[in-house]
C-alpha cells in the first residue's frame, strides 16, 4: 500500500524559508515522477514542482522558479521542497503526489497535505 506522508509545514514570516518533506513508502518509486501541489483557500489545487525519481529532472511552475527547489533522497525514499523568499500568496495546503506517468496533473497517489501559512 502506497503511502505519502508530508511534514514540515507551519507559520513563517514573509521572506522566510521552510522545507517540506514527503516520506514515500509501499513500493519502489524508481522511474516515478514525484510532485508537489498546493491549494489555497477557495482556489483550485495547482502544480508547484516535480522531479523524476530516477533521472532527477525537475519542473517548476513559473511563480516559484528561483525560490523553490525540489529534490529527492533515494536512501530515505523522501522528496523535499525547499521554499525560500516566501510570500503571502504562497499560503496554501501543500500536497505530495506520485505517479509513474502523470498526465495533465493527474497523479495516482496523494498525501494528506501540510499547511503552509506566510504571514507577519
Amino acid at each position: 500500500q502506497v503511502q505519502l506522508v508530508e511534514s514540515g509545514g507551519g507559520l513563517v514570516q514573509p521572506g522566510g524559508s521552510l522545507t517540506l518533506s514527503c516520506a514515500a513508502s509501499g513500493r519502489t518509486f524508481s522511474g516515478y515522477t514525484m510532485g508537489w501541489f498546493r491549494q489555497a483557500p477557495g482556489k483550485e489545487r495547482i502544480f508547484v514542482a516535480a522531479v523524476n525519481w530516477s533521472r532527477g529532472t525537475t519542473y517548476y511552475v513559473n511563480s516559484v522558479k528561483g525560490r523553490f527547489t525540489i529534490s529527492r533522497d533515494n536512501a530515505k525514499n523522501t522528496v523535499y521542497l525547499q521554499m525560500n523568499s516566501l510570500k503571502p500568496e504562497d499560503t496554501a495546503v501543500y500536497y505530495c503526489a506520485a505517479d509513474e506517468f502523470p498526465t495533465n496533473g493527474v497523479y495516482d497517489y496523494w498525501g494528506q497535505g501540510t499547511q503552509v501559512t506566510v504571514s507577519s
